[in-house]
């Protein structure tokens, strides 16, 4: 069998469903960022993100390669290393007796799993000091999934990818992301924003841009309100 090899794989979904992607990034053995890719979803869920973030990345990995899996999905994690054998024998169905969701792709990721070495690692989100392979995925599919636009090794984009600009907010729900700010602002106070996210305006705006408070939240310097 070849050398080991360390990855990890995330998913973002700006409004749970809303604008989503996907990010694995690939390491050596001694963890070392060798290759990543994030590729955008439209509109989707949460939990579709970090599945199909995992299809990809086993998609992507010689399967005669050992491959530990980092990741900060317990649902995705859980669905194919421990609720999947129950719903096998249930007819995919939950013990509840629903259908169960994302059928598709936990099948797919069922048979890339089938006869090779995987091992899963649980790693918590946004950590001070966390697991820096999770972060690195975290930012690619939070970035893709404000550009929608696919980016990686695969597309000229430097490795390994940009330096993840978050350590400790929430994980990402229904609302959008919190953008780190002073925890007093006037109203002509402009930050850095700390991650990708977008302006009420409707356009973009990326990680270590310039923001300023408008009655919307936060968003571009030019489209602040007199009264945010």
């Amino acid at each position: 069998m070849n050398e080991r090899m360390i990855a990890a794989c995330d998913g973002a979904s700006k409004g749970n469903p809303g604008p989503a992607a996907w990010a694995y990034v690939v390491a050596d053995a001694e963890g070392r960022p060798q290759r990543w890719e994030a590729g955008p979803l439209g509109t989707a869920t949460n939990n579709v993100a970090e599945l199909t973030a995992l299809q990809e990345l086993l998609e992507s990995v010689d399967p005669a390669v050992a491959l530990e899996v980092r990741m900060d999905s317990q649902y995705a994690m859980n669905a194919v290393t421990k609720w999947l054998p129950g719903w096998k024998r249930n007819g995919w169905k939950t013990s509840g007796g629903k259908p169960v969701a994302n059928r598709e792709l936990v099948t797919r990721i069922d048979a890339l799993l089938t006869g090779r070495a995987v091992t899963f690692v649980y790693v918590p989100a946004h950590q001070v000091d966390g697991d820096p392979l999770n972060a690195l995925a975290d930012q690619a599919a939070s970035e893709v999934a404000v550009s929608q636009s696919a980016a990686g090794t695969a597309y000229g984009s430097a490795t390994p990818v940009p330096a993840p600009s978050r350590a400790t907010e929430g994980r990402r729900t229904g609302a959008t992301a919190k953008k780190s700010a002073p925890r007093k602002t006037g109203s002509g106070a402009t930050i850095r924003a700390k991650f990708a996210g977008r302006c009420h305006c409707g356009r973009p705006y990326a990680a270590k841009d310039m923001i300023a408070k408008n009655d919307h939240g936060w968003g571009h310097p030019e489209c602040r309100t007199a009264s945010a």
